[in-house]
């Protein structure tokens, strides 16, 4: 504190002290107070009773108020520190709600087939079982149909045999895994959830995230929210704070609306970097993130989506290498027939009563046999996804055994 301060706010301080004496009150004389007496005005004066009436308590108040104003000024009662920056410094875009929801609509409506070539990253587990399996990256192949027709082939590493093979037509799905000699059927929603995350795994769920669907204007309500979301800075390489535009997207169920989805928008370029699904009950059903953006075939599309699914505890990054849109796409490339040889799972059923069927044995050697579920997907030199000819007919889907 600087001396000439120090010395006048204790000058001020004694004259304060000074004028107060202890005296009976004239106005109540009732008590004997410790009045203030104005040295500038002896007549005004004011009690512990009839407070400041007078006008001198509140002439004291505002001295003890400009004492406190210059202690503070001489910096004793505050001091200054520098704060780290955690607001991105980024160049930021605008836009408007109606401009966001027309870049979706957009978006949705360019795209009726994808035919992605992909690496398959999965993931198991999280806080409920303490601890996270991680996976090796397979290859694999991922065809999609508007509105609900899924294909997802994971091929085993070097040699290319077939890991997995699953379809789904939007409502039901049928799971092929050749290494465990098991075809599971079930429907895309889990009814009766399994111990295995990975038997909780549903088509619809990769669906959903990977395209973005239309926002509809006779059954859903879009409100857009000014959020930030940490990100880490490019330069100084530290997470800071960044501005960004999400869309809240309210669905008409029934007599009632429920929060569908959230679509946050990056304002660096104003294309989506995440969504996340709610179920009916608002828990987080599905959080995707949309990275690395490039232009194909005139689509600019992510090629890394990280596919989160908290309550089942599973995770997926596709990082897709090859892509092309509206293809045709024939029906039979949708169709799976269950293997010979292999056990049908019911997943639509409880645990207690799911019962795993064995099929016929395979063929002997001198009997013909029918086409191998191994393959790599060329088609026609490309191994970009498998070919027409290699899909089970609509009359080969899996009929349960009755026992």
């Amino acid at each position: 504190m600087p001396l000439a301060a120090l010395y006048y706010t204790i000058s001020l301080s004694i004259r304060l002290v000074k004028n107060f004496t202890f005296s009976r009150c004239p106005k109540c004389i009732k008590c004997v107070s410790l009045i203030y007496t104005n040295e500038f005005d002896t007549n005004e004066s004011a009690c512990r009773i009839w407070g400041p009436g007078v006008g001198i308590m509140s002439r004291f108040l505002r001295l003890a108020f400009i004492a406190v104003i210059l202690l503070s000024f001489t910096g004793c009662f505050f001091r200054s520190h520098r704060l780290e920056q955690r607001i991105s410094t980024a160049n930021l875009q605008q836009a408007s709600k109606d401009q966001l929801v027309e870049f979706i609509n957009k978006q949705a409506g360019q795209i009726t087939t994808l035919n992605a070539t992909v690496n398959i990253s999965p993931a198991v587990g999280g806080s409920k079982k303490g601890e996270v399996t991680e996976y090796t990256d397979v290859p694999g192949y991922v065809l999609v149909r508007k509105p609900g027709m899924l294909r997802m082939i994971g091929l085993v590493p070097v040699v290319r045999n077939r890991m997995f093979d699953m379809v789904s037509n939007g409502t039901s799905f049928w799971l092929s895994v050749p290494p465990k000699n098991k075809f599971i059927v079930g429907r895309n929603d889990v009814i009766h959830p399994s111990h295995s995350a990975l038997e909780n795994l549903r088509p619809q769920a990769i669906m959903d995230a990977l395209l973005l669907h239309e926002i509809d204007a006779l059954n859903e309500i879009s409100v857009l929210e000014n959020t930030t979301e940490p990100v880490l800075e490019a330069k100084s390489k530290k997470q800071v704070e960044e501005p960004d535009y999400t869309l809240d997207v309210i669905s008409k169920s029934g007599n009632d609306w429920t929060l569908s989805r959230k679509i946050i928008f990056s304002r660096q370029d104003l294309l989506p970097n995440r969504q996340i699904i709610y179920d009916k009950n608002g828990n987080v059903a599905t959080d995707a993130r949309y990275e690395k953006y490039n232009n194909l075939n005139g689509i600019n599309f992510p090629t890394k989506i990280t596919i989160n699914r908290p309550q089942e505890e599973y995770d997926i990054i596709l990082d897709v290498t090859k892509a092309r849109f509206n293809e045709p796409l024939k029906d039979e490339q949708f169709q799976l027939a269950q293997p010979p040889g292999s056990q049908l799972v019911r997943l639509d059923l409880p645990e207690t009563e799911r019962m795993e069927i064995p099929q016929p044995p395979h063929p002997k050697k001198n009997e013909k046999k029918g086409s191998s579920s191994r393959g790599t997907g060329a088609r026609g030199g490309d191994d970009s996804s498998p070919s027409s000819s290699d899909q089970p007919q609509e009359n080969d889907q899996p009929q349960e055994s009755t026992h």
